[in-house]
């Protein structure tokens, strides 16, 4: 069974607005897909336990990574460390740099009553997992919008540069009229289906 796991942002969770779109458009659309959102938490050496978790308990092909911002950084991560293709949403690049500013502050979950107090030690577990180099191009599809008001797309075009890309103007961090661009995520994923369920 084809599985998509959508990996959320950064003080974020299953609520977020883009993982119940993508939940309800494939039960729809795909409903022969598994859909996976596990909350994460804002801890990251927590966050890469569940996934770790989660896909040691699948098999190794016809799992397909989706992740939004931070998400994006751990779909990249699990990308390269098991080699499944993964679409990137406005993702977060090298965000231990970013989240400099934010050790010491308590921090709320947009969705959640949950806070977190980033440490120096959550820093150096992002950096550990920061990949430098993409060692198959042809797995990821980035999407960025140049209005994101949260992350510099820039960076991400430039990481990823060799990948397929797709770079709209405007826009902002929530990545506008994402439900629109589900078919082609979705036609994208099914290029790395085993035979037996392509359609």
């Amino acid at each position: 069974m084809p599985t998509l796991i959508y990996i959320h942002g950064f003080l974020s969770s299953p609520k977020s607005a883009k993982a119940q779109i993508t939940h309800d458009w494939l039960r729809y659309h795909r409903p022969e897909w598994r859909f996976e959102c596990p909350y994460l938490s804002s801890h990251p050496a927590q966050a890469r336990a569940v996934l770790e978790s989660l896909l040691d308990g699948m098999p190794e092909r016809d799992v397909f990574l989706l992740g939004s911002s931070l998400g994006g950084f751990w779909a990249t991560y699990f990308a390269e460390q098991r080699g499944l293709p993964a679409v990137l949403v406005n993702p977060a690049v090298s965000p231990q740099r970013r989240f400099q500013e934010l050790v010491g502050q308590t921090l709320k979950n947009y969705h959640t009553a949950e806070t977190c107090l980033l440490t120096v030690d959550d820093l150096a577990e992002l950096e550990a997992c920061d990949t430098d180099q993409l060692h198959n191009p042809d797995l990821y599809w980035l999407m960025v919008q140049k209005g994101d008001e949260t992350l510099d797309y820039r960076d991400a075009v430039e990481k990823y540069k060799g990948c397929r890309q797709t770079v709209e103007a405007g826009g902002s961090h929530a990545f506008e009229s994402y439900e629109g661009w589900l078919p082609d995520i979705a036609g994208f994923f099914e290029e790395f289906l085993l035979p037996d369920w392509r359609q």
